[in-house]
């Protein structure tokens, strides 16, 4: 990736000698080995790790105060990183950009509010199920193999809507205009700014997943459309409609799955209802066990009418059965629009699950490289952090690119794990005359480990050379 050339272009030593590039790449592969808090990488991690023999340098290098003052120093490059990092991913996999995957998530904090006016961090949709914390939003765009482009940091309250303008706006700065194709989920664009996509010059293509109210609408056009295989359990239907094309895709897999989520809420609902029917209960105590049922099963809810006496403690339920009809028609179903000329229903259906790709980067995110919590308290510190883990996550990207093409099958963590099976020893060999042979040397990798180096086109480096102590001088006899 080169990114050692481009930091130590930027990231200048101290007047002291500090080598920011080399806290900055400690920073990083803390975070893709083993996250975890600077506190814990100044403590325990660094001094145990085999960083300081195979950089050459001592433990200061991993001070606290050194590694929080990387972080002050490395927001302003982000734009060149964007660029650095797209030019060598075409040099690397021929890389095209002409898809792009747009998607959001939030990370939550270990922070007392009130927090001050303008802070990020602020309480909103949490995707983390953590509504007890304040969060800051993350926008993220990656390419269909999982390479991200960019990212922003955003308040906390944001609302999907209104992220999306800004963003089209931000990667047409940094790359210039271009066709591209835009893939998002539903609730991320409003129609405001698909328009604004149809009319720009050159027009910026999109797919996005459809609200369930724009199905009830094209409901009755669509029945009178034949479906088409997009794949084995896969099956399309197209409907032209106002200069767009929507797509109503069903699988078979998702179709299975729904039901049978749907099927064990309503049965659990119905054994619960009709436990609840037989206790000897006040009204008040009802009304709380039947909130509680609703908060268990809410999609089953829905299928079933619920009468409450108005006095009594007494209740009826019958389920909803036009309902039930109507729900059992529409799972596993989906509705997509694009104002992509493109007909065939294999491209569209594959363009859409390509955001499994920005799904996998947050997931990545969160799990490998333990994004979360944060327990920065400065906003700068807070976006370095997350820029940190976005390098690592680039590596961790790269890697995976790479496995494709030379391993197929293994992904980054199992890579990392098996590489994490080589030790850095000391060894202490005293000598005749009062001195010390010091031998620094890494075990030898197993078989398994060899054909994976092999693989992978990378050879290990040749064992550090020993080294020496002087002698101790002989303390002065006192006369």
């Amino acid at each position: 990736m080169e990114l050692d050339r481009f930091w130590a272009k930027r990231l200048t030593p101290s007047r002291k000698g500090t080598r920011w590039d080399q806290v900055l790449f400690i920073l990083v592969a803390y975070r893709l080995l083993s996250p975890g808090s600077e506190w814990r990488l100044y403590r325990q991690w660094f001094e145990r790790s085999a960083l300081a023999d195979l950089m050459a340098a001592d433990t200061d290098l991993a001070d606290i105060h050194k590694l929080y003052e990387c972080h002050d120093r490395l927001l302003e490059y982000k734009s060149a990183v964007f660029a650095h990092l797209v030019a060598r991913w075409r040099d690397l996999f021929n890389v095209s950009f002409d898809v792009l995957l747009y998607d959001l998530t939030s990370t939550y904090f270990e922070a007392d509010p009130p927090l001050p006016e303008g802070d990020k961090r602020r309480f909103g949709y949490s995707r983390d199920r953590r509504s007890d914390c304040v969060q800051v939003v993350i926008a993220l765009v990656v390419t269909p193999e999982g390479l991200p482009l960019a990212y922003e940091v955003l308040a906390g309250n944001t609302q999907d809507k209104a992220t999306l303008r800004d963003f089209l706006a931000r990667i047409e700065r940094q790359y210039g205009k271009a066709r591209r194709i835009w893939v998002m989920d539903r609730g991320i664009p409003t129609e405001e700014v698909l328009q604004e996509m149809r009319d720009s010059d050159p027009p910026t293509q999109y797919l996005v997943g459809t609200p369930k109210g724009r199905l009830t609408k094209l409901e009755q056009q669509l029945l009178t459309k034949s479906w088409q295989e997009a794949r084995p359990g896969v099956q399309v239907k197209l409907l032209p409609e106002d200069g767009e094309l929507y797509v109503l895709a069903e699988s078979a897999d998702r179709v299975a799955k729904e039901r049978a989520m749907r099927r064990r809420q309503l049965k659990w609902l119905w054994a619960r209802l009709k436990q609840i029917a037989t206790m000897q209960l006040k009204r008040e105590e009802l009304l709380m066990k039947l909130g509680a049922a609703r908060s268990h099963a809410p999609k089953a809810w829905r299928l079933i009418e619920i009468e409450v006496a108005e006095s009594d403690a007494l209740f009826s339920y019958r389920l909803n059965r036009a309902k039930l009809k109507k729900v059992r028609r529409r799972e596993g179903r989906y509705l997509l629009r694009t104002n992509l000329t493109e007909q065939d229903p294999v491209k569209l259906w594959n363009y859409y699950l390509q955001l499994v790709a920005v799904e996998e980067a947050f997931k990545n995110l969160k799990g490998d490289l333990a994004i979360r919590p944060i327990h920065h308290q400065l906003e700068a510190r807070i976006e370095a952090h997350i820029f940190i883990a976005f390098l690592a996550y680039c590596l961790h990207a790269t890697l995976g690119c790479r496995l494709k093409a030379l391993a197929p099958g293994l992904t980054p963590r199992s890579v990392l794990d098996k590489f994490g099976g080589v030790q850095m020893i000391d060894v202490h060999i005293p000598t005749t005359d009062g001195r010390e042979l010091l031998l620094t040397r890494y075990t030898e990798p197993e078989k398994e480990l060899n054909l994976l180096l092999a693989k992978l086109k990378l050879v290990l480096p040749q064992q550090p050379p020993p080294k020496i102590t002087a002698s101790e001088t002989a303390p002065a006899t006192p006369v």
